[in-house]
């Protein structure tokens, strides 16, 4: 029987400057302070992600209301005065 392996994303060393006195605090709450950081950084991407995406909900409601609006009044002003 085989069990199936999960392929971990590749992982490379970055270089950060940060506070002295925060490492050595964080390192004492933290066995593994690169492991403590990605998981910071992947809850930061998601959230970032997320209100990236309801950001461009927002935005598209926001053209629908407007498209909506000007369907009601038949077409916006400029189409009456337009040369084209």
């Amino acid at each position: 029987m085989s069990t199936p392996h999960t392929v971990s994303p590749r992982k490379r060393p970055v270089n950060l400057t940060l506070s002295e006195d925060l490492v050595q605090e964080a390192e004492a709450h933290s066995g593994n302070l690169s492991a403590t950081v990605e998981a910071m950084l992947t809850e930061y991407v998601a959230r970032e992600r997320d209100a990236r995406a309801a950001r461009l909900r927002e935005a598209e409601q926001c053209c629908d209301d407007w498209n909506a609006v000007l369907d009601a009044w038949g077409g916006s002003f400029a189409d009456d005065h337009s040369p084209l």
